[in-house]
């Protein structure tokens, strides 16, 4: 080697130009399964606040019109009414376990959203250090 010529500089593996793209792939793929997850959400807990406030069961005629019998477990948590305490849906229980699932779907929504929002900027980070070579 002569004395005017400089030796080429090693790229670390971890900083290639094709890992760089995998990883934005990964971000971009990973952001839409965390919308899929937010969607799902969203669903879930618009169920759950259905449940819970909404009224239900049989029509009941008063002079205002008719209204339905039962009122959701929100306004009336313990119905007097047999025909109420007949749906299961509308049970304490199941209505806990349909805020755990809420939960579990929200916490998932959240977590794959900060893994896209670090792969994405990991990806922004390696491309920055990537130096063509001529």
């Amino acid at each position: 080697m002569a004395a005017d010529e400089v030796a080429p500089e090693a790229v670390p593996a971890c900083t290639e130009p094709g890992r760089a793209g995998k990883t934005g792939r990964d971000a971009r793929r990973i952001e839409g399964w965390s919308i899929a997850w937010m969607l799902l959400a969203m669903a879930i807990w618009g169920w759950f606040a259905i449940l819970m406030l909404a009224d239900y069961g049989p029509e009941a005629p008063s002079y205002q019109g008719s209204s339905s019998l039962c009122r959701g477990p929100f306004v009336e948590p313990s119905p007097q009414e047999r025909v109420c305490r007949s749906d299961e849906l509308r049970q304490w229980p199941s209505l806990l376990g349909i805020l755990a699932l809420a939960a579990v779907a929200t916490v998932t929504a959240a977590a794959t959203m900060v893994y896209a929002k670090v792969l994405a900027r990991l990806a922004h980070s390696e491309e920055s250090r990537v130096k063509p070579q001529d």
